[in-house]
């Protein structure tokens, strides 16, 4: 009972000391897994035992048998589906290509690459070195979030690294598992066509459940046929059925179907999808907090002296400093990326919970074969682990400054509410490129936004997802638009540091529109115009005008021609450069307006000689 309770209390000692510190929590979960099993054992405690010992030895022990491993498979489950509901389509519509390749031609040159690297530097045989380069193929969510949240990037750069981290951890678990079926197989002949006919049924099996199950669970929930109060435990067992299911039928084909429901699951027409996202969210904290500690302990002492060697050096060095960079320069050559962010996804690759949780699976399943050189697989593979956590963790924002493509000024957008008035403008913004997100708790809204190709998020914004979005790095701006004044301060307030470093804005409140005098300084465009009066305009003429300048003065005259004419609202200034200005309602006077300037307002046409001529 101690050992069960000490787990989750340290478990979550540690994800709190990487939030602090904004660091991937693997990292202190691994050093706390270490040091209360191996290095308890051989230096803290009397009896030379650890602390925490993972399997049953006779004497103590969590998990009897196989009863580990059969955790760690079912808990990454629910992490790789967790992962697979926050895949969005509209993220990869510039880089899928790119994606495409990375997790295919990128994931051979890794295979074969440190496959051979670790045949002749260790002496390991081919089946376990290719073993070997299968485990590290991956590159999990569960420490690429955690690195990209702590760096402003582009978005489609932080899509890169996201969506090979999740799409890559299935497709590393396949080519360790057809590794392991020629290791396991007698016979050249034989264990070819066994392999290469498992490899089929994972691909058949994995992707017909993992679809199948995502529609008929969408289609029980948004037919009411669950009650709310069951909507996330349904979800969870129905998960956990999708991969025993698959398992039975293909064995470690369960992987594949869980991101795969995931993903039908995060990019259908799914009611509740926020509270799916929300509890597995908090279940695979949970998760990854009890099982990286556990596979960490689970390591012997002797394993780790296996290590202590310029060889494990040189390992690394390689896969890291050299096989890594190739396989993502042939992945994305032609693409649209610069040579700066190549240079960088070839620096971030830190390998995760996959990689772990299956090298500790077949690593004590070769041992027990008595296959020769398997007592190297899991030390190694958690040496690599651990390494490139380490140096992407305390790395990563610096050599995206080195390489330039840390973003030193966030020009996106983020829009709090959805209406018809943020739509409009969110579109434009978006057609004078401007990065633009619209968040709203109303799924309708969201549904509209989304329809006119905007990119926009159900959430409340009470709620902490949007601080976790690695999504919304490149967001410098600000603009609170609901018709609730109440909820627009609390979003400059609350998010004003994270998403406004640039200008954090909010409609005024009628209060405020009624007596000047308590204009605030983040009043949006203009401060005789509130969230009805936007609405009104808007309804009345839905489009966005523009108008261009001579110099200051035209400027200030049109200005005043706003302020008298209630069907216009004035937004931004464009300058010649096609940069895009927020107007304040604190202080509309710009300090240089000079010609190919254009002022931008909401309402309706109208030509300027025309009300010249007639004041």
């Amino acid at each position: 009972m101690l050992e069960l309770a000490g787990i989750i209390i340290l478990g979550i000692l540690a994800q709190w000391f990487a939030w602090k510190f904004k660091i991937p929590a693997i990292l202190p979960l691994i050093l706390i897994g270490l040091l209360v099993g191996p290095i308890a054992a051989e230096y803290l405690s009397e009896d030379r035992t650890k602390w925490i010992e993972p399997i049953w030895n006779g004497e103590k022990g969590l998990f009897p048998g196989e009863g580990l491993y059969y955790f760690v498979s079912l808990a990454i489950s629910i992490i790789l589906f967790e992962g697979g509901l926050t895949l969005k389509r509209s993220e990869i519509k510039n880089v899928g290509p790119v994606i495409t390749k990375l997790i295919t031609l990128g994931s051979a040159v890794t295979f074969f690459g440190a496959g051979f690297v670790a045949h002749f530097i260790f002496n390991l045989s081919w089946e376990l070195s290719f073993l070997f380069s299968g485990l590290i193929i991956v590159t999990g969510p569960t420490v690429i979030t955690p690195i990209l949240r702590n760096i402003p990037l582009k978005k489609d750069l932080s899509a890169v690294l996201k969506w090979e981290g999740i799409l890559i951890d299935p497709i590393g678990a396949l080519v360790a598992v057809l590794v392991f079926e020629f290791i396991s197989v007698e016979g050249d002949s034989g264990f070819t066509k066994t392999a290469f006919i498992e490899f089929g049924k994972i691909i058949l099996f994995g992707t017909t459940f993992g679809f199948t199950f995502a529609h008929a669970l969408a289609f029980a929930i948004n037919k009411k046929f669950i009650p709310h109060y069951l909507l996330n435990v349904v979800s969870l067992s129905t998960v956990l059925l999708v991969f025993v299911e698959s398992e039975i039928f293909a064995h470690e084909s369960g992987l594949l179907a869980v991101v795969v429901m995931g993903m039908v699951l995060g990019n259908g027409k799914l009611q509740n999808i926020k509270e799916l996202l929300y509890f597995k969210e908090s279940l695979s904290v949970l998760l990854i907090s009890i099982l990286f500690i556990l596979l960490a302990a689970n390591i012997n002492i002797e394993d780790l002296e296996l290590l202590y060697t310029w060889k494990t050096a040189a390992l690394f060095a390689i896969v890291v400093f050299v096989i890594r960079p190739l396989a993502v320069f042939l992945s994305t050559g032609g693409s649209k990326l610069s040579l700066n962010e190549k240079l960088f996804v070839s620096w971030v690759g830190p390998r995760g919970i996959v990689a772990a949780g299956i090298a500790s699976l077949f690593g004590s399943k070769l041992i027990k074969q008595g296959v020769e050189g398997a007592e190297y697989i899991t030390p190694l593979v958690f040496m690599i682990v651990l390494g490139t956590v380490l140096l992407n963790a305390t790395t990563a924002r610096l050599f995206a400054k080195l390489v330039g493509v840390f973003l030193t000024k966030s020009n996106g957008i983020l829009i709090v509410g959805a209406s018809k008035v943020s739509r409009l403008l969110g579109h434009y913004l978006e057609s004078n490129g401007r990065h633009v997100v619209l968040i709203d708790s109303n799924q309708s809204n969201i549904d509209k936004a989304k329809e006119l190709g905007l990119e926009a998020i159900n959430t409340n914004i009470y709620s902490e997802t949007l601080s976790d979005n690695i999504e919304l790095n490149d967001v410098g701006y600000l603009m609170a638009m609901t018709g609730n004044s109440d909820i627009n301060k609390y979003a400059i307030n609350k998010f004003a540091k994270q998403f406004g470093e640039n200008g954090s804005f909010r409609l005024v409140s009628s209060i405020e529109m009624n007596n000047p005098e308590n204009n605030p300084k983040e009043g949006l465009f203009s401060h005789t115009d509130d969230y009805n009066r936007l609405t009104e305009v808007t309804r009345n003429y839905p489009s966005i005008q523009e108008i261009d300048l001579d110099d200051k003065a035209h400027y200030d005259s049109l200005i005043e021609i706003t302020n008298n004419d209630k069907d216009i609202i004035p937004l931004f200034i464009k300058d010649s450069e096609g940069e895009l200005h927020i107007i304040s309602s604190y202080n509309t006077d710009i300090d240089e307006v000079g010609e190919s300037f254009k002022l931008v307002y909401l309402g309706k046409p109208f030509d300027v000689e025309e009300v010249a001529a007639e004041d």
